[in-house]
């Protein structure tokens, strides 16, 4: 009975400052600016079931993606035992769920343990990777402290939980002779590796290893549920709507500003999509994350800090400050900054800081050349160019602030219609010489 309170006790903790940590989550994201998407709903199914789901982009990289799979598809399946070890815990029953599938227990038990292994040998290989081998896109400067950290903790804390169960289950084999509070399961392939390690320990003291392991697993667990929350592998979770309402039109296709739009179709004489009563246009592009829209800001808290798109910037590989990655990290670290501080009642998007200027620099966005490398790079289909496109609005339309090589380009585009100064009577000229 004790156990079961305990147990239960954890479980309303957890349960507690999860839903406090996601409910600050969708408010920071709602601080961005309504954005209705109901167009094409199937091809949006479709995109979250091949992208999220399937894995679809991991897999331009075979050897990382196999084993990013194998954690994934093990984060999903072993999730089942954790449905037994909580009705286990609120019950003050063990391995419920045998005696109603049999045999059959024994062999989802030996899948449950291969996928433990794989994640335990993929973590393993992705600590090294990430720690010991050079590769370009771990060592940037904005995965320094806190990032680089934060994903090293996320692998420890898998090998230890897959260890943690297989520990428990090496345990339990040995108490199913000795105990008939435990229930028999078969024989358990990878576990039964390390019986020897514990095949001379008396009942009890095997009962407190098996009841350790067990609590150690759960515990980790539910605080992994609450960790995920602060770090990058929200993503975890997030992948799948940010790929529903991802972008669907072709990569080249950028956004055009409606009330500029109209603006050109009146001056043209072409019928605009204006209102009878135009409001304000408000902002040209963002300043800060309340000028962005929902969806940009919830492609922030999507991000899986890989560096795919990094990589693959080419004003990036020519040593420009210029990293996607940055752009959509900074993004998440403003809307949590000024999420933090309206739930202290402080000055919230009124701090005196903005997203351009103390969290992204100008040199950074107009070093982009807005070829969508960093789109196609995203295995989750985030867009920081949307953000950046917006944040170069910013300065163009509103601080008059682009560089003079680019206003030039501007006034040729709205006197001669191209970005060269000629009139457009003269463009074919070159056609007439010799």
């Amino acid at each position: 009975m004790i156990q079961q309170i305990a147990f239960v006790i954890t479980l309303g903790i957890a349960a507690f400052l999860i839903r406090k940590r996601t409910l600050r989550i969708r408010d920071n994201i709602k601080l961005g600016k309504p954005n209705n998407i109901k167009d094409r709903p199937s091809e949006r199914l479709q995109n979250m079931l091949l992208v999220a789901f399937g894995q679809k982009k991991m897999f331009k990289k075979v050897i990382p993606a196999l084993l990013h799979f194998f954690i994934y598809v093990g984060f999903l399946v072993i999730n089942l035992e954790v449905l037994e070890f909580v009705v286990d815990g609120v019950l003050g029953t063990h391995r419920v769920f045998a005696p109603f599938l049999g045999s059959f227990y024994g062999v989802l038990m030996n899948v449950f343990e291969f996928l433990a292994v794989a994640v335990l040998l993929a973590c393993v290989f992705f600590l090294l990777r990430r720690n010991v081998m050079s590769i370009p896109r771990f060592q940037s400067a904005e995965l320094n402290k806190w990032p680089r950290l934060d994903a090293n903790l996320i692998l420890i804390t898998e090998i230890v939980l897959m260890t943690a169960i297989l520990s428990m289950n090496a345990a339990d084999q040995l108490l199913q002779g000795r105990d008939e509070h435990y229930v028999a399961t078969g024989n358990l392939f990878f576990s039964s590796f390390l019986i020897p390690l514990f095949e001379n320990l008396s009942t009890s003291t095997l009962i407190l290893v098996e009841r350790f392991a067990w609590w150690f697993h759960i515990i980790g667990i539910l605080g992994f549920a609450v960790y995920v929350t602060y770090s990058k592998h929200l993503h975890i979770f997030l992948a799948f709507p940010n790929t529903y309402y991802g972008k669907l039109e072709a990569k080249g296709h950028i956004n055009n500003m409606p009330v500029v739009t109209n603006e050109v179709k009146s001056m043209l004489g072409i019928g605009t999509d204006a209102p009878a009563t135009p409001a304000e246009p408000g902002r040209f592009g963002a300043k800060d994350i309340n000028d962005l829209s929902w969806n940009s800001l919830m492609a922030a808290y999507s991000c899986t800090e890989c560096g795919r798109c990094t990589a693959e910037c080419p004003a990036n590989l020519t040593g420009k400050k210029l990293s996607p990655r940055k752009i959509m990290m900074d993004t998440r670290d403003r809307m949590e900054d000024v999420g933090n501080s309206i739930a202290v009642g402080g000055a919230g998007l009124n701090d005196g800081k903005s997203l351009l200027g103390d969290y992204i620099t100008k040199e950074e966005i107009n070093a982009c050349t807005s070829c969508n490398a960093c789109v196609e790079a995203c295995p989750v289909l985030i867009n920081p160019l949307e953000i950046i496109v917006e944040l170069r609005r910013y300065v163009s339309m509103e601080e008059s602030g682009a560089p003079a090589s680019w206003n030039n380009m501007y006034q040729n585009i709205e006197t001669n219609f191209a970005p060269w100064k000629f009139s457009p009577s003269d463009r074919f000229n070159w056609s007439k010489e010799g």
